[in-house]
């Protein structure tokens, strides 16, 4: 459980991608959502930003191609409108990529700034995205410190054995190629609300959490600890998700150029945004959309939800090599929590590990209940557990305020 503090905390978390700025105050105490929203189609032609505030949903227009620093000064007009800043202790922003130089979060200045620019070499779709949030944030809230929470902290703990690629050593050493795993926040998270809930100690406790959303990644989780993960170099590798591909045979670049006169761009675009379940229904990358789809006949629909659940239960299985030993299985992100249909489908694939399925338990946990969804005489526990990265990094940069 995040640490709690005696008055109001309030933190402005910013998730800035490249054209757009999801943002929120948090306060750390509890994790209540003050103000919540999501600015888009920044830079293009018609930007906006939505946001949702004392239960009311309003929509601002933005002229055309304003981008992430205008986007945040009419944050910061909405935040004093509303009063909101009286309470703000910092702003908390989410680092997809924090390469090896960082291993928890940190209070922002000029050599963080440099670690993080170094870092954005190995995602640059986001890491050059969060620099820009970073970037205006510091011109917008002058005063107010800055805090970076890395996806990739989470996983510092995996041994070299898990985190190294077969490939000339060189490449590590020199240009940091190795599995970093994203998705951290989320998996360190339900992992302690998980243990409270199995009323156990979380440095006594192994979980394979699937964080599985439009990004999918499965984390092995030893003694509290992240000992593996699906994701690697960058978001791309491990399971099936909605646009990406998951892991292919490397081979098929090759193929790709050679055969097909593919471009470098060209194969980044058709892994990333044209595959996954997107590529395989040729219908949507929401699961939703398929799960209905699937139910009314449609073939492709149905191989879509197939793959991705086997791939899904392969992965988890294999996780327990490192474990030996597992206390439960926690299903998060958007489909983890809501697809009643896609947790029974793995569970059932993963019966041989003593591990079941209560029916009404686990129809339940659509609703929006988190709780175990396996019943009473499972020998490992299956568990649904809603995240709250916001509340992790608001929590993080409040314990670092704290400290100043």
């Amino acid at each position: 459980m995040p640490t709690t503090y005696p008055k109001s905390q309030h933190v402005l978390v910013l998730n800035s991608g490249s054209s757009s700025l999801k943002f929120a105050i948090i306060d750390a105490n509890n994790g209540h959502e003050i103000i919540s929203g999501l600015a888009e189609r920044l830079g293009g032609e018609a930007p906006s930003i939505k946001y949702k505030y004392n239960g009311a949903k309003t929509t601002i227009d933005l002229k055309a191609n304003q981008a992430h620093e205008e986007a945040i000064n009419t944050l910061v007009t909405l935040i004093k409108t509303h009063k909101l800043d009286e309470h703000l202790i910092a702003v908390g922003h989410r680092v997809v990529h924090g390469g090896e130089n960082f291993i928890k979060s940190i209070l922002i200045d000029e050599d963080v700034i440099s670690g993080i620019t170094q870092a954005a070499t190995l995602a640059p779709l986001h890491g050059h995205a969060n620099l820009l949030g970073i970037s205006s944030a510091k011109t917008s809230f002058k005063g107010l410190p800055q805090i970076a929470v890395f996806d990739t902290a989470f996983h510092q703990t995996m041994d070299e054995v898990a985190y190294l690629y077969a490939l000339p050593y060189k490449l590590y050493t020199d240009f940091g190629v190795r599995r970093y795993g994203f998705h951290g926040t989320s998996h360190c998270y339900v992992a302690e609300q998980a243990a409270q809930l199995l009323n156990q100690p979380l440095e006594q406790s192994n979980f394979i959490s699937a964080h599985l959303g439009n990004g999918c990644s499965v984390c092995a989780i030893k003694n509290g600890k992240s000992v593996d993960t699906s994701m690697g170099l960058t978001p791309l590798a491990g399971l099936i998700m909605g646009m990406r591909s998951g892991d292919i045979d490397p081979g098929l670049f090759n193929f790709l150029t050679t055969q097909l006169n593919y471009s470098a761009q060209q194969i980044d675009d058709l892994l990333n945004q044209e595959s996954g379940l997107l590529g395989i229904s040729g219908l949507s990358n929401d699961c939703r959309t398929i799960e209905e789809a699937s139910l009314n006949g449609n073939q492709r629909a149905t191989l879509a939800l197939d793959m991705f659940c086997y791939r899904l239960s392969k992965q988890i299985a294999a996780y327990m090599v490192p474990l030996q030993r597992l206390d439960a299985v926690i299903f998060t992100g958007g489909i983890g929590e809501n697809s009643d249909l896609i947790r029974k489908k793995v569970i059932s694939q993963l019966a041989f590990l003593g591990i079941d399925c209560d029916e009404q338990a686990n129809l339940n946990a659509r609703l929006g209940q988190q709780g175990i969804i396996s019943s009473e005489k499972a020998r490992i526990k299956a568990i649904v557990m809603p995240t709250n990265e916001e509340w992790v990094i608001a929590n993080d940069a409040a314990n670092i305020v704290k400290e100043l």
